[in-house]
């Protein structure tokens, strides 16, 4: 679709949507930046206010993967009046509140409209140094890749449909796709690092790829030293895997090598993340856990 909007330039449009970054990225004339994003999505889990800091901690994570700080947000709800009663609703809204302020943004208001399906999400204004933003295009051969949260969050929320989960599996999935992407976002400013993405919808392997193309590189993920969450490899032996996999899987297409792993090492990568953790792309030795590198050669991912 969007080839056929057209082209958006501006003197002072420092990221726009050309290379499918996290976020929008506009010059104010103080010489600060704006960053700004928007994101909303159906449940994942039951608990409404831990969807609400879910869909929170998800929303924000875009202005992290730019380098920058939340300032303010605006709510996106689509519920159903008649579905639950208005503390059901209300605790959604709550959760989101409590991440918000965690994070030191301001809840300004929002809009909501009434929908058979619950949708709930943010829009996010942060900031952030122009001459300091994390931005997809912008990884080099030597580079290592580093992963702050583990994977799995799409195969535990599936599993957990069926039961299939244990209440500690599922406790750790709602933990990490709850936990803010800061300490990333710091360990990636403390390192100079000038290129990073958050792992969410297309997984690991299509956040990558987005990268890899927009910066013109092979990106080898080495499957092994992958953080994963509690119980993901039994629940991939029980076929709890997630109809987005496929999706990202055609997404990539023949970019996408990955014949000297097993069928689960695929699931992992394809996996499509809630709220994941930042990759950050770095010469420099990372306190997280190093799960790639960057080579020379067309833009294509490799798993090993």
């Amino acid at each position: 679709m969007l080839r056929y909007l057209p082209e958006t330039t501006h003197p002072d449009l420092l990221v726009g949507i050309e290379h499918r970054d996290d976020a929008g990225v506009f010059r104010l004339p103080d010489g600060r930046a704006l960053v700004q994003t928007i994101d909303f999505f159906t449940p994942v889990v039951d608990d409404p206010y831990a969807y609400g800091q879910i869909a929170a901690a998800n929303a924000l994570s875009d202005v992290y993967a730019m380098g920058g700080q939340p300032l303010t947000v605006m709510n996106v709800a689509c519920f159903d009046p008649a579905a639950a009663p208005p503390e059901v609703w209300a605790a959604v809204l709550r959760g989101m509140y409590d991440k918000t302020v965690e994070s030191g943004a301001v809840v300004l208001g929002g809009h909501s409209v009434e929908d058979t399906e619950p949708k709930f999400g943010m829009s996010v204004t942060g900031i952030v140094d122009p001459d300091r933003v994390f931005a997809n295009t912008g990884a080099l051969p030597g580079d290592q890749v580093f992963l702050t949260k583990p994977l799995g969050t799409g195969i535990v929320t599936t599993a957990a449909k069926f039961d299939a989960a244990s209440p500690e599996e599922l406790a750790a999935a709602i933990a990490a796709m709850s936990e803010l992407n800061t300490r990333g976002r710091d360990l990636g400013q403390a390192a100079n690092v000038r290129c990073a993405t958050d792992i969410t919808g297309f997984g690991l392997a299509g956040h990558l790829f987005n990268v890899a193309r927009a910066s013109g590189v092979t990106i080898e993920i080495d499957s092994e030293s992958l953080p994963l969450l509690p119980g993901v490899m039994r629940m991939i032996s029980e076929d709890h895997v997630t109809g987005g996999a496929r999706k990202n899987a055609a997404f990539i297409g023949d970019a996408l090598e990955d014949s000297a792993v097993s069928a689960a090492v695929r699931q992992i990568v394809l996996d499509p993340q809630t709220s994941g953790g930042l990759a950050l792309f770095s010469m420099e030795t990372l306190d997280a856990p190093c799960i790639g590198r960057v080579v020379a050669g067309p833009s294509r991912i490799v798993v090993r």
